[in-house]
């Protein structure tokens, strides 16, 4: 057990917010306790006083920061607020942990990421926890190894966020352009396109359909089908959806020397190919390729498989990033994920909703920031109930 103590302020006791001040008080996050809570919500004042009574309340977060009483916050609020409420709290030398994703539009993100790296003396965080998953850093871990070789291509189904009509009528501001700044991309799949990237690198350009209100009266994006490209004749294609009650999640990725096939974030099928695929093809007759076709020759003188089953990990992740969060401020334990991060996901889903505006291939390097702002604040002003962005 850690003796130093992170005092953490949570902004916006939410669904989110919640359940980090029940890890707290439960005395699950080692090396942090909960310092204050803020709200703008006058209902919220009353919850938390049940639930965590002698925890100091603010109805403004700029007062939290100023109260003495956090050395660090969390940022559980709509997305477009992210960015503003984290430069305020390094601003004032409180150390922030940044809610997925990062933000909307990457201008205000790399406002954020820039002010930040001005203060390094105070961390900056951002809570990617499906990178604890055991799955997905020991894939991490074999990729980055150079074992498989040099990625060719990956797709990634990830269909598992099925949401009825109702999820959306719950709030105003839930799937518009002004008050969430999109749907499926910038709500449910971030963390997929953070873990994407993670492991097969940053794409460089982006085509993208996206089906608006599809299958939901909403405005915003409900289908994603979008074709990356990662450079050096690598390519990959993301889908995404929330109108699938039966829901698929299967990330493939293909290497010269071998495949990984990881089946609803569980299951990870490995192959390892007995030499450069590029070889095989190579030295093998066409006799040869028969007889592996028909079963007549041993598959495994050509590749092996290795398949491994992991448990569910649901519930642990956020108690793993507030530790480690926790870990780098009182230690300097390296962080799970730099803030500065954010802004490859921000970047790759609003390159997809660029692209199926426009109808055009997106550039991810030299990206079109102030371009797509145009587009979202046509988006926001045609809405009518919310402020346009800058």
């Amino acid at each position: 057990m850690s003796e130093k103590n992170v005092r953490l302020g949570i902004i916006g006791l939410g669904a989110q917010g919640g359940m980090y001040a029940g890890l707290l008080q439960d005395g699950k996050i080692d090396g942090m306790t909960l310092g204050a809570i803020a709200d703008i919500d006058p209902a919220k004042k009353e919850l938390a006083a049940e639930k965590h009574p002698g925890v100091p309340f603010y109805d403004d977060y700029v007062t939290l920061l100023d109260s003495g009483d956090v050395d660090a916050v969390v940022t559980t609020v709509p997305h477009f607020l992210h960015a503003e409420m984290t430069i305020a709290a390094i601003g004032k030398g409180i150390h922030a942990l940044t809610e997925k994703p990062a933000g909307v539009y990457t201008k205000q993100v790399e406002e954020m990421n820039a002010f930040a790296a001005e203060h390094p003396e105070t961390t900056f965080a951002i809570m990617f926890n499906q990178r604890t998953n055991p799955v997905y850093k020991d894939l991490k871990a074999l990729i980055d190894s150079g074992e498989l070789g040099k990625l060719r291509h990956t797709s990634w189904i990830i269909t598992t966020w099925w949401r009825p009509q109702g999820y959306y009528d719950q709030s105003e501001w839930r799937a518009t352009w002004g008050g969430e700044g999109g749907g499926v991309l910038v709500n449910q799949a971030p963390h997929q396109l953070d873990l994407w990237q993670w492991l097969a690198g940053t794409p460089k350009k982006v085509f993208a359909k996206l089906a608006f209100g599809f299958q939901r009266d909403i405005a915003t994006e409900d289908e994603v089908n979008a074709v990356v490209d990662f450079g050096d004749g690598a390519t990959g294609h993301f889908m995404t959806s929330t109108n699938d009650i039966i829901g698929t999640d299967r990330l493939e990725m293909l290497f010269d020397q071998g495949k990984v096939v990881v089946d609803a974030s569980t299951k990870v099928t490995v192959y390892r190919l007995s030499e450069n695929e590029r070889a095989l093809s190579d030295k093998m007759t066409m006799q040869d390729v028969a007889k592996l076709f028909r079963g007549e020759m041993d598959p495994s003188s050509v590749y092996t498989v290795e398949e491994k089953t992991y448990e569910s990990q649901w519930g642990q992740q956020h108690i793993a990033v507030l530790t480690n969060f926790a870990a780098h401020i009182n230690d300097g334990t390296p962080l799970i994920a730099d803030g500065a991060e954010g802004i490859n996901g921000v970047r790759l889903a609003s390159g997809m909703q660029l692209s199926a505006w426009t109808g055009r291939e997106i550039d991810l390097v030299d990206y079109p920031a102030d371009e797509y702002l145009a587009e979202l604040n046509q988006r926001i002003e045609a809405e009518g109930k919310f402020p346009t962005r800058s």
